[in-house]
Parts: C-alpha cells; sequence; structure tokens
C-alpha cells in the first residue's frame, strides 16, 4: 500500500497521522489530489476526505455548500468514491450518534446548525451521491484511514 496525501494537508494537523503510517511502514507521500485527502495507489478510484470535527463539517456542508457540492460531483464525474472521516470525540461513532451532538454555537446564536439538523442534511448527502460519513477521536485518525483504505470500495 502507498497513499497519496494531498498537498493541501497541513503538516502540523497530520502529524499523528503520519506517524501512524510510519508506526505500520505504510509508504506515502505528498501531491495533489483532484479530490479528498488520502487514496491507495493501489485502489484510486476511492478517497477520503477528512474533517477535524464536527464544526467544520458544518462550515462545509452549510456555509459552503456550493464548494463541497461541487467536490461530490466531481468525484462522481472522475469515477471516484469519496468518504469523510470526521475526527471528533468518542461520543460520535455513527451517523446517527450526531442526532445527540450539542453544537456549541448554539450558545451564541439559535440559528446554528442542531445535531438533529446537520443529521438530517449528512443522511440527505448519503443517499444523492452516495457518500459516506465516518467517524473516529484524533487518536484513531491514522488507524481508521488505513482500515478505510484497505476496505476500499466494499466500505458500507
Amino acid at each position: 500500500m502507498t497513499i497519496q496525501i494531498d498537498s493541501r494537508e497541513k503538516p502540523k494537523a497530520i502529524q499523528r497521522i503520519l506517524a501512524e503510517f510510519d508506526r505500520q511502514s505504510i509508504k506515502h507521500f505528498v501531491s495533489k489530489l483532484p479530490c479528498g485527502d488520502y487514496c491507495d495507489l493501489d485502489n484510486a478510484r476511492f478517497c477520503i476526505d477528512r474533517k477535524q470535527n464536527l464544526n467544520e463539517l458544518v462550515g462545509n456542508v452549510c456555509q459552503q455548500h456550493e464548494r463541497f457540492i461541487a467536490e461530490l460531483k466531481r468525484a462522481q464525474e472522475l469515477g471516484i468514491r469519496l468518504v469523510f472521516l470526521v475526527e471528533h470525540s468518542a461520543a460520535i461513532g455513527t451517523l446517527e450518534d450526531v442526532q445527540a451532538w450539542k453544537n456549541p454555537r448554539l450558545r451564541e446564536s439559535p440559528l446554528a446548525v442542531s445535531g438533529e439538523r446537520l443529521y438530517k442534511i449528512l443522511a440527505t448527502l448519503e443517499k444523492r451521491y452516495g457518500t459516506k460519513f465516518y467517524f473516529c477521536t484524533k487518536a484513531q485518525t491514522g488507524k481508521r484511514i488505513l482500515e478505510l483504505l484497505k476496505g476500499g470500495m466494499k466500505n458500507e
């Protein structure tokens, strides 16, 4: 397995991920990807886009909705299955768990996206674009990326 990492990933943010790749003797290099942040060269039609937490994901699917949808459509046009790995807390392990998430921004603005609303948006995106949202803690990210890439298109 050789992993290509998108050049827009910030080196400081992915130190733990790279350490896990090195610990497992996984070859990796940095180069621009057409979509997503990680792919295995042996299966370049399956890519993972990493999100650092649910707040980043809210920003992407709400405030930057057109750009987010454009990336999903670009992946489809290229025949790439794009999935998302969201780093958050151990309390969020599945898409259904998102419903119980308490967005800290709700304290500042009643218009902020609730966990229930985010769940509905993500479930709709999964159905409409054939994507999938996976969740893990920051400590698990490198390991989860490898598991997902090894599973490739078989991931459900």
